[in-house]
């Protein structure tokens, strides 16, 4: 078995590694060399100039690099849609039925009136099976693109009015242009500030406290600072780790910079993702269901047609009326509405999740969603909340202390540069500027701005006593090494560091504080220590010198929390048999905390370098015990997924970034948010319009609910057909006529089918909706051969009872052995579906839904009054006399009985039933 599986992995997966972490080598290699360059060489290997390129030299690159466009996979155009909406593997089956039906009733009809009936009812159940499914998937699809961001499409670049001039020369002449991206070209000079999207890969120049979100491509949820810095050994890192390289849909939290552009278009790391989702889908679960179903329909059909075929022609003699009889069963044995019934329920289901703020653009992924047993999702932006909160803010003891918050407060508040994500969680605790007056009481008098050598920055502020406050923060290691004594604020409302005790920072104390700091970051935070120093009035001369000899008050912990509905959603997951696996770009420590916050216990937990190094086989051996894999690229969510689908399981991913794009669209269910980047919008099947991870639970509910709808039709329909083309097997033999006309034949499954076209409508019994359900050709077709012939046994009882009893034994009364059957076979198809669509006890412990009851109970009636009606001798029937109809009461009654003991015997010993 695991051979096997190992085996099934090796075809299904293309493990081929595409450079540094999904790089093109080429660029990941020039990435490189620039960001361990001065700026002067990348100047001149880039053809570039500080005040930008000439009008030229833009015409002459975009000819040698193209535009700066990258190319995706886009909603097709509505008539691609359409006709997509018919390749459909059921579809295929009732094409088949019907070019025969054609063949025999009009090419090769002879004398007789070619007959058009069989063909047009075909047709009318592809064409509207197809047309529903395109309807409702190009509404999603609409909706879906309506969803995309708007996205800042141009960038500011500078541009110079001819080759003469230069950054240092001709300041004047250097323009700063909005242009739009596309228009970019490598070696364009580019301005970039807070909030803008980075349009190309770049290699910043100069810098201002410039931190850039990469969460969309890394996974990790805090900004990442950015400098000119010539990096070194630039070889020895991923491109992703350069700390001078910006790329392409990155964001900039904030700060401002120059670049220089080094990489555009498809050769970019956005672009080399991208290419990764452009092309054919792989085959879903869905799939490979309505294929294993289709061909089960078609083995059947192979088997019994061609026994009819033979049967009648040796005993009645007839060749062509046994070869017209032969093909009316292959119609009788096609559940005709199948493509209907599948498409309607699952464009019921559309419309419902709609309703409750779910966009289905494939309606494939709603049976899908209820058959995924693995549900792998990012953790930023999934999981958490995709902001920075300030968790924590503790004394140098690691105790809650509010103090600590009001001097990280004032630092943050009377700080004139741009404020990172870092200041703007703090100032959110607005309540601290009520109680403080911080605008009013503290009065700032110099600054000493944030680098990246110091990683610390400090206000200073004078205080209503006249004397001078300095309050400083930054990185752990950089301010401890400024510090030499600690500091307890105690519990003042306001900040009287006269009264309060000040203690030297001794070794312990030191070691103590490293600890402390080790702890918060296991917990997953970001810490930043807060210092003062006070100083008496003096001149406005301050200096990275007066950052020394400080007090350390303590400790802010910062952290990207999960979401308030995150736990409670994965335990209904849980519940519903759903296996959650996390799959992060984010580092290991911060992925463990959230999972612990989320309910997520963590059973084994793999980084993408350790994955790198096994093989094939051996994580297909590990893969089930492992539910975290963190550090990962989206070459490697991809290939967890597609090693998960080997060995059977139907798997969804969740996710919103550019690293996600290639995992969702290679998941049986791609699911994203409307928040999400395009590309994954782009690649999902779902898309949920609100921030609760509930609605996936309501989403999986619904999957299952509409799946198990479809499976009631296909059982119904393919048992109760089989049953019934069983019973004509044996009377084709037995009898010296046909025990029914082909008009017959297909009225009765006309009329059966729409008593089950209310089903979309039923309920399911609440065990069914608790496990994962999935495609099972194999449980379909025993369903049938243990199911079916239960009505064959009381189709032969009827045989026997209108044979013997009625006396319709010759052709001259086959009319009236047509009538009762036709009558009895359509009652008990039709209550078949009561008694199929549930595993307990029809109209006793479960009901059907009003919709299903009042359908079944009209065409029940109507089957009845047919043989009455003026429409009795258009299909052959003749009225039966009334002392039918207690023959006919007492074989439905003792055919529902038997089916019952049979149900319960089935599900005993398969343990199974829709």
């Amino acid at each position: 078995m695991v051979e096997k599986i190992k085996e099934q992995v090796k075809s299904k997966i293309p493990f081929t590694k595409k450079g540094a972490g999904g790089f093109d080598d080429a660029s990941a290699s020039m990435l490189r060399e620039v960001s361990g360059s001065e700026i002067d060489p990348i100047l001149s290997m880039l053809d570039s100039n500080l005040a930008g390129l000439t009008n030229e030299q833009v015409d002459e690159k975009q000819k040698q690099y193209g535009l700066n466009e990258i190319r995706h996979e886009k909603a097709p155009s509505w008539f691609v849609q359409l006709l997509a909406s018919f390749i459909f593997p059921f579809n295929a089956v009732l094409v088949t039925i019907g070019i025969l039906s054609y063949l025999t009733d009009v090419v090769f009809a002879g004398q007789e009136e070619p007959d058009y009936k069989t063909v047009i009812l075909l047709s009318i159940m592809i064409l509207l099976s197809s047309l529903i499914r395109f309807w409702q998937e190009f509404r999603s699809n609409q909706a879906a693109e309506t969803l995309k961001g708007m996205i800042k499409t141009t960038a500011t670049v500078l541009r110079r009015n001819s080759a003469k001039d230069s950054f240092h020369k001709s300041i004047t002449n250097q323009e700063k242009q909005e242009i739009p991206i596309k228009e970019l070209v490598p070696g364009d000079i580019i301005s970039i500030s807070a909030g803008d999207m980075l349009p190309a890969d770049c290699r910043i120049i100069q810098s201002k406290d410039l931190f850039i979100s990469q969460s969309m491509l890394t996974g990790e949820s805090l900004p990442v600072e950015k400098s000119s810095n010539v990096v070194s050994e630039p070889d020895k890192k991923s491109p992703l780790e350069l700390e001078n390289i910006c790329f392409m849909g990155t964001n900039v939290a904030s700060g401002t910079a120059l670049a220089i552009v080094v990489i555009t278009g498809d050769k970019t790391y956005f672009g080399s993702l991208s290419q990764a989702i452009v092309g054919k889908r792989i085959e879903t679960s869905f799939d490979k269901g309505v294929k294993s179903v289709s061909f089960l329909l078609i083995r059947f059909m192979l088997v019994m047609v061609p026994l009819v075929f033979l049967i009648n022609g040796f005993t009645k003699h007839n060749w062509l009326d046994a070869l017209l009889f032969a093909i009316t069963v292959a119609v009788g044995l096609t559940p005709e509405m199948l493509p209907m019934i599948v498409t309607t329920n699952l464009a019921k289901g559309a419309v419902n999740m709609s309703k409750r703020k779910v966009i289905v653009k494939r309606l494939n992924a709603i049976q899908n969603i209820g058959a995924m047993d693995i549900l792998c999702t990012d953790k930023t932006g999934t999981l958490t909340m995709d902001k920075i909160v300030l968790e924590r803010h503790i004394n140098v003891d690691g105790d809650d202390d509010d103090e600590v918050l009001k001097w990280a407060y004032l630092n943050s508040y009377h700080q004139t540069g741009l404020k990172n994500l870092l200041d703007v969680s703090v100032l959110e605790h607005a309540e601290v500027l009520n109680m403080m007056k911080a605008d009013e009481q503290y009065k700032k008098i110099d600054e000493i701005p944030f680098d990246f050598h110091r990683r610390r920055m400090s206000v200073v502020l004078e205080t209503n006593n006249g004397k001078h406050l300095l309050i400083c923060k930054g990185a752990v290691e950089e301010m401890i090494n400024v510090c030499t004594s600690t500091f307890d604020p105690g519990p003042d409302k306001e900040l009287h560091i006269e009264q309060d005790k000040i203690v030297p920072m001794d070794a312990k104390t030191r070691e103590n504080i490293l600890n402390i700091s080790t702890k918060l970051n296991e917990d997953g935070l970001r810490v930043l220590l807060v210092a003062i120093k006070e100083y008496d009035e003096r001149p406005l001369t301050y200096s990275v010198a007066d950052e020394s000899n400080m007090i350390l008050t303590g400790f802010i912990g910062f952290l990207d929390p999960a979401k308030p509905s995150a736990k409670s959603s994965i335990h209904a997951l849980q519940q519903l048999g759903i296996n959650v696996k996390v799959l992060t770009g984010d580092n290991e420590i911060v992925t463990k905390k959230i999972c612990k916050d989320v309910g997520i216990t963590i059973t084994g937990l793999i980084l993408g370098h350790e994955l790198e190094t096994i093989s094939d086989e051996e994580l297909t051996n590990r893969i089930d015990d492992i539910n975290i894999f963190a550090k990962l690229g989206p070459a490697q969510k991809s290939r967890v997924i597609k090693v998960l689908q080997a060995k059977g399981h139907t798997v969804g991913f969740m996710g919103d970034g550019i690293n996600d794009a290639a995992a969702l669209r290679d998941a049986d269910v791609g699911i994203s948010v409307d928040t999400a980047v395009d590309i994954a919008k782009e690649s999902a099947d779902i898309i949920l319009l609100e921030n609760d991870l509930m609605v996936l639970r309501k989403g999986v509910i619904y999957g299952r609910r509409t799946f198990g709808n479809i499976i009631k039709y296909i059982k119904m329909a393919a048992s109760s057909n089989f049953g019934n083309m069983f019973s004509v097997l044996g009377a084709s033999a037995l009898l010296p006529f046909l025990p029914m006309l082909p008009i017959q034949i297909l009225l009765q499954n006309l009329l059966y089918d729409f008593s089950q076209v209310s089903i979309p409508w039923d309920r399911m019994d609440k065990d069914y909706l608790d496990v994962p359900r999935k495609w099972d050709s194999h449980g379909i077709g025993k369903f049938m051969l243990y199911i079916g012939p239960i009505s064959s046994i009381f189709d032969y009882v009827t045989f026997a009872v209108m044979y013997f009893f009625f006396k319709a034994n010759t052709p001259a009364h086959q009319s009236l052995f047509q009538s009762g059957w036709f009558i009895e076979g359509l009652l008990s198809q039709t209550l078949i579906v009561h008694m199929i669509r549930t595993k307990k006890i029809p109209f006793i412990q479960s009901w059907a839904t009003a919709p299903v009851v009042a359908l079944t109970t009209f065409i029940m009636a109507i089957a009845v009054f047919i043989p009455f009606s003026p429409f009795a001798g258009v299909f052959k029937m003749t009225p039966l006399p009334l002392s039918y109809f207690p023959w006919l009461i007492g074989i439905l009654l003792g055919y529902c009985f038997l089916t019952q003991i049979i149900k319960v015997w089935f599900i005993k010993k398969f343990d199974s039933w829709l």
